[in-house]
């Protein structure tokens, strides 16, 4: 007995051995990309910001990678786990589902496919930027977290852009519907009836999250400037760390590659900012760009019915890996697919999913083309070869153009279905194979009014008055949003208001932390006021405040707390498209949170909302202002055991351009935390936190004249 005691406990060590080791042995190792760097130098200036210069292209995306991994290797690595199908090996349960939603995507298939049909220059930047990563792992091997994960090679670079790009625009909602046998809500854009028709709006579900789905974009023309000058207002509102988190840059090549802005870690290239000529920023557009069907099976479940024959339904099965303690888990999984696309199966049948750009990664290109073109013609030319399933762009340049993009490749749909409903999958007639050319989609360009912006707002209202867009000369299959946000209200508005515009006006408009009395947030304040609260002092009392209160969550009037807490929930339910809360139940849940841990209904706003990063000697805790739907936006935060909101997403990466009469270029810049935000020893964890909660900026040093004056410090990698 003792024996076999012995056995069974040998077998289970080798058991629990083989489940720490066997999913580093059985990653599959890649070549090493061919690439040897020519000249690559990297600048840091004052805030730490990268300021990398090369020889070519290539030399500038390998430093790129390497600066990048200096900051923040710790989440470059998870970016590329995702990319291998081995998150849930680094980060658990959620890597894993980011690993099903690789698999069932065939993200790698359309990689590989698309890879050696690449051009030649984007096939070397990315090759080069992957040949930098791994020259950081190397002299590194201690800060590698996922052992057999280097080298990594351009090709998986690119494999992280086709993963990731659907998910802007919506595709993990619908995913995670289905997958959790979760009815999916109606889509973007207005109703439809079962024959394509308009119906009246209606408030539905459109996500699980899409609050995380921010942003504010302007451009003044030299018209309606003081000076003649054009400007651009860079206001993206992402995550404040994390996989989809700016990171600033500026990049100079012999080859005439000349860029200021901030990509998200993995990328080659800046995603927005400006060169010499011309610049754009993004923010999140909601187009409907998915369309779910529903298969009819036969008895086996193995075939569907399509065009009135039985066809295989695609199989496969696959292996997720999930990280649980120091062992890793073998989960099996399958996965499906029809001539639509994926195939998810569920209680209520099997749903196939289409999209937007899906099995393509011609975002790769464009990204580079925008960042090389030196005037609008070439711009434009690199926004029609339509890589980037959506996103709107806001545009301007030296010349004193400006323009609004509504980017999304539609697709062309057939008349005669609900687009926003499920479709028949029996049927060829609602499988649509083909994208809508670029210029069917909504332009503003060089408006009578001197502006353009857009705040997650239709694209019918991007300028002032009459200079909107004619909703009804677009179709409504294209599934183009017609809702407005309180951003884009107060920026019309303020616009409207303000004359002639200086740089100083343009700031101030910028960091504008008022709501306007109109739309949803006067409707939910008034149904808030209208509360029966008698008997209830604290009650009482909330409303009082909330009656006086001035409608700006600047921090300096009374009851910006409250207003900031029970606002939000409202906006949730109008941006997600779903039914109020119950008010009654808000106002209770907001005072009991103040009384408990602030004795009072009205604690400074400041006192409340803030900025935390970091612990003990590195930790930053400062107050901040604005709301989740103002102009400066505190758009998401976290409930900390002390009572404080902990602000995790709203106003990242701003980014000032001007561009003076003479086409001279200068900006500025600002991030919430710093260059280096996950390396807490570092000058430039937490050093621009300061300016970022007093609304101020710093200077980029886009000219490399004035970085080397600055005394920043030059190294090679």
């Amino acid at each position: 007995m003792k024996r076999f005691f012995i056995i069974c406990l040998v077998v289970c060590a080798l058991l629990a051995g083989g489940l720490i080791f066997w999913e580093p042995l059985t990653a599959h190792a890649p070549a090493t990309p061919a690439f040897k760097p020519t000249d690559v130098q990297i600048a840091r200036d004052k805030f730490g910001v990268p300021h990398i210069f090369g020889k070519t292209d290539a030399d500038v995306a390998y430093g790129v990678a390497y600066a990048h991994a200096e900051d923040d290797f710790s989440t470059l690595q998870e970016v590329l786990a995702m990319t291998r199908g081995r998150a849930g090996a680094m980060l658990g349960e959620d890597g894993a589902k980011i690993d099903y939603a690789e698999a069932l995507l065939g993200v790698r298939a359309t990689t590989v496919r698309d890879w050696p049909r690449l051009p030649a220059d984007v096939k070397a930047l990315f090759n080069a930027y992957a040949a930098g990563l791994n020259h950081y792992a190397d002299k590194h091997p201690d800060e590698v977290r996922l052992s057999g994960l280097f080298p990594v090679t351009g090709e998986d670079v690119v494999a992280g852009f086709v993963l990731r790009s659907p998910f802007f625009f919506g595709l993990d909602s619908v995913l995670g519907a289905l997958s959790d046998d979760k009815p999916i809500g109606r889509e973007g854009g207005p109703a439809l009836d079962a024959t394509g028709k308009l119906v009246p709006r209606e408030l539905t579900p459109v996500g699980t999250d899409p609050a995380d789905n921010g942003s504010n974009g302007m451009a003044v023309a030299p018209a309606r400037s003081t000076d003649g000058a054009t400007r651009l207002v860079s206001n993206s509102h992402q995550p404040w760390t994390g996989g989809v988190a700016w990171y600033e840059l500026v990049v100079h090549s012999q080859e005439g590659w000349d860029f200021a802005g901030a990509n998200f870690p993995g990328s080659p290239y800046p995603f927005l900012g400006h060169n010499k000529y011309l610049g754009w920023t993004n923010t999140v557009n909601r187009p409907d760009l998915i369309d779910v069907y529903k298969l009819t099976l036969d008895e086996s479940g193995e075939n569907y019915r399509f065009d009135g024959a039985w066809r295989p339904l695609e199989e496969k099965r696959i292996w997720l890996k999930v990280k649980f303690g120091p062992f890793v888990l073998p989960v099996p999984r399958t996965i499906y697919r029809s001539v639509h696309g994926p195939v998810v199966k569920n209680a209520e049948g099997a749903f196939a999913i289409r999209y937007a750009g899906i099995d393509q990664a011609n975002m790769v290109t464009q990204y580079y083309r925008l960042n090389k073109a030196k005037n609008f013609a070439e711009w434009r030319t690199a926004m029609e070869g339509q890589g980037v399933p959506a996103t709107n762009f806001i545009y301007a340049d030296a010349k004193g153009n400006i323009g609004l993009f509504y980017n999304a490749m539609f697709p062309d749909r057939p008349a005669g279905y609900n687009w926003r409903g499920i479709l028949p999958g029996d049927t060829s007639a609602d499988l649509w194979t083909k994208t809508l050319p670029f210029d069917r989609v909504p332009a503003l360009v060089n408006p009578r009014s001197g502006y353009v912006m857009n705040a997650n707002n239709t694209p019918w209202v991007a300028a002032g008055p009459g200079d909107e867009l004619d909703a009804a000369a677009f179709s409504p299959l294209l599934g183009i949003e017609d809702d407005m946000t309180n951003r884009a209200t107060r920026l019309v508005e303020l616009f409207e208001a303000s004359g002639q515009i200086d740089e100083a006006r343009l700031k101030a408009i910028k960091y504008d932390t008022a709501y306007a009395k109109s739309g949803y947030a006067k409707a939910w304040m008034d149904r808030l006021l209208a509360l029966d609260v008698k008997g209830d002092p604290a009650l009482t009392e909330a409303q009082q405040l909330l009656r006086k209160w001035d409608w700006n969550l600047d921090g300096k009037g009374h009851g910006d707390a409250l207003a900031l807490m029970v606002l939000r929930p409202a906006n949730g339910s109008h941006y997600q498209r779903r039914a109020d809360p119950d008010p009654l139940t808000i106002l209770k849940e907001t005072v009991t949170h103040l009384q408990d841990h602030f004795a009072s209904l009205d604690p400074k706003l400041g006192t409340v909302l803030r900025l935390r990063h970091g612990e003990g000697p590195y930790r930053v805790d400062l107050p901040l202002d604005g709301g989740n739907d103002t102009v400066r936006a505190s758009t998401l935060w976290d409930a900390e055991p002390d009572g404080r909101l902990k602000v995790r997403h709203g106003d990242s990466f701003i980014m000032f351009v001007t561009w003076d009469k003479a086409g001279g270029v200068r900006s500025e810049s600002i991030q919430p935390f710093g260059a280096a935000t996950t390396r807490p020893a570092s000058p430039h964890y937490n050093d621009q936190a300061p300016l970022f909660v007093a609304h101020k900026l710093k200077p980029v040093l886009f000219d490399p004249v004035a970085l080397r004056a600055s005394g920043a410090r030059f190294y090679r990698p």
